[in-house]
């Protein structure tokens, strides 16, 4: 057993750990400061989850467990860890942190604050925050247990496909190539006692004429056969997960792969400047007047609101019921205009009354991670384009780029392959977010610095938990010969690659193309619109007035 990668696991668990706690702390809002300690423990677990997911498989490519020599006559080269038992806890985790613990912590953090039924929650008692958590979460187990009992039920099968060789028995050889044992084995002996030493690679004798002679009678079968296997439930778990998560992280990842290298490098080309006295006053009457029209926007609506509760049309459920689509799209472009207000007052805080205090160094480290998230997104473009899509790779790319590092630098590859799945989740996120604040189909979850409420928190981690599986997915299917030797080649790359139904997504590569054109149409909209704008004050109050 390789104790580096024991360490080297150990440390990485305690550092996902401490970096949530970090995050957790410095992202939370102060009116969760001594509240919410179940909440916040299930989202420190599950970016621990979420990170540990996509970490799982570069230590996957560095234990090497599919060597064929780690059966016993080669293991040097074998790290020895069970890598199969880590990934069956990691399947069975995520859908218990997705579908389990975040909707029930969320449903029971909104009626604990008074925003999930202004009926029951307001000034009810503990059991009745429980009650209301357990019914809503009673709803979601019913549906996705459902789910995925039938699917299970129906699409566990996997049809491997395979190709059959035919070639003469050992014993045909004999008579007609060499008539001598084919195979001989030098056995070697301790000098001490002369006993029988373990056996080594090096024992076996070179190929002669008899083993030339075995591998030309073979032929090869011009079809494809195939196998159905019927996966276990922890696998079948993973490839409904991930068939699930790429919905996401096809359009999400997609978007961020050119989002948030143009975000990192406006941080810097819109980095704070000192503003002389016409500038400051332009800009203060500017933030003052959105401010007022804002406030008017609000009370508005907050008035609307309340005639509705006051006439007994209360919100219905969780996810919005009970609200028509233009009053969510209004709510929704109210809340964009909020959060891009706020963005700007920092932005001029720190351009006026701050610009001392501001840390000139952030926008250059927002430039340089720019200009490395650039090389990141286009390597994976032409990693998708050569060797992803065309049915017989063009080029290895990214495959050669690893194993020559690893060459001269033991582990590098592998903390390469870390690197560039971690980037995929931080594009998924930044894809969500841009896409949201775009676009309006959903509500905002922004992560703040110290106005983050555990509901975002909680989203995010869900949103993180979901694209988890089809990044490492992905990742096996873009570094199959850098990882060739990986565990999780046999469960991504076979079982659930060739699942019933899941297949046809998967072998004609529908979420890669998806994510593809997301990507091409970003480049394009953010060309054309890279600043993000919120909607005019006075047109949603013209709106909220005509209806």
């Amino acid at each position: 057993m390789d104790w580096f990668l024991i360490i080297a696991t150990l440390a990485a668990f305690i550092i996902l750990l401490v970096v949530g706690f970090y995050i957790l702390i410095y992202y939370s809002h102060p009116d969760d400061k001594n509240d919410a300690y179940f909440p916040k423990a299930v989202v420190v677990l599950g970016f621990v989850l979420a990170g540990g997911t996509v970490l799982l498989l570069p230590l996957d490519v560095a234990n090497n467990e599919g060597y064929p020599g780690c059966d016993g006559f080669d293991t040097e080269l074998c790290g020895g860890l069970n890598m199969e038992l880590f990934w069956n806890i990691f399947f069975w985790l995520i859908p218990i942190w997705v579908f389990l613990l975040i909707p029930f912590m969320t449903f029971y953090y909104e009626a604990d604050d008074g925003m999930l039924m202004a009926g029951t929650s307001i000034g009810g008692e503990y059991k009745s925050k429980l009650r209301t958590a357990v019914v809503w979460e009673g709803g979601v187990v019913i549906v996705v247990g459902l789910s995925m009992a039938l699917a299970y039920l129906f699409l566990s099968n996997s049809d491997v496909p395979i190709r059959e060789y035919n070639g003469i028995s050992i014993s045909d050889t004999l008579v007609q190539v060499e008539p001598n044992p084919i195979y001989q084995v030098t056995p070697q002996f301790n000098g001490t006692n002369s006993a029988l030493l373990p056996f080594q690679p090096t024992q076996i004798a070179p190929m002669g004429t008899a083993d030339l002679g075995v591998l030309n009678q073979v032929q090869k079968d011009d079809e494809l056969q195939s196998i159905v296997l019927q996966v276990n439930i922890g696998t079948f778990l993973a490839g409904f997960m991930a068939f699930v998560g790429w919905f996401f992280f096809a359009v999400f990842g997609g978007i961020g792969l050119a989002a948030l290298p143009l975000d990192l490098i406006l941080t810097f080309v819109n980095r704070p400047r000192h503003m002389d006295a016409v500038e400051f006053a332009e800009a203060q009457q500017s933030i003052r007047e959105r401010v007022n029209d804002l406030v008017t926007v609000g009370e508005e609506l907050k008035l609307e609101i309340d005639g509705k509760e006051g006439e007994g049309e209360k919100k219905k459920s969780w996810f919005g019921g009970g609200q028509t689509r233009e009053e969510k799209k209004i709510m929704n472009e109210f809340r964009r205009a909020v959060f891009l207000l706020e963005k700007d007052v920092e932005d001029f805080q720190n351009c006026s009354a701050n610009y001392n205090k501001t840390n000139p160094l952030i926008p250059f480290a927002a430039l340089l991670f720019g200009i490395f998230a650039i090389i990141i997104s286009i390597c994976w473009v032409v990693q998708i384009a050569i060797y992803v899509l065309p049915e017989e790779p063009i080029h290895p790319f990214l495959n050669t780029y690893f194993a020559w590092f690893d060459n001269w630098f033991p582990l590098f590859g592998v903390l390469t392959v870390a690197i560039f799945a971690t980037y995929l989740l931080f594009c998924a996120i930044k894809g969500c977010f841009k896409f949201g604040l775009r676009f309006l189909f959903f509500t905002l979850h922004p992560m703040e610095v110290n106005k983050t409420y555990m509901s975002s928190f909680m989203f995010n981690i869900g949103l993180v938990l979901l694209c988890a599986l089809p990044v490492v997915q992905f990742c096996s299917t873009a570094f199959a010969d850098y990882a060739r030797y990986a565990t999780v080649q046999q469960v991504f790359g076979t079982q659930i690659q060739y699942l019933q139904f899941f297949r046809y997504f998967w072998t004609n590569n529908i979420f890669v193309y998806i994510l593809l054109s997301f990507t091409a149409l970003t480049i394009l909209y953010l060309t054309c619109k890279p600043r993000d704008r919120s909607t005019n004050a006075i047109d949603l109050r013209d709106r909220l007035k005509s209806r």
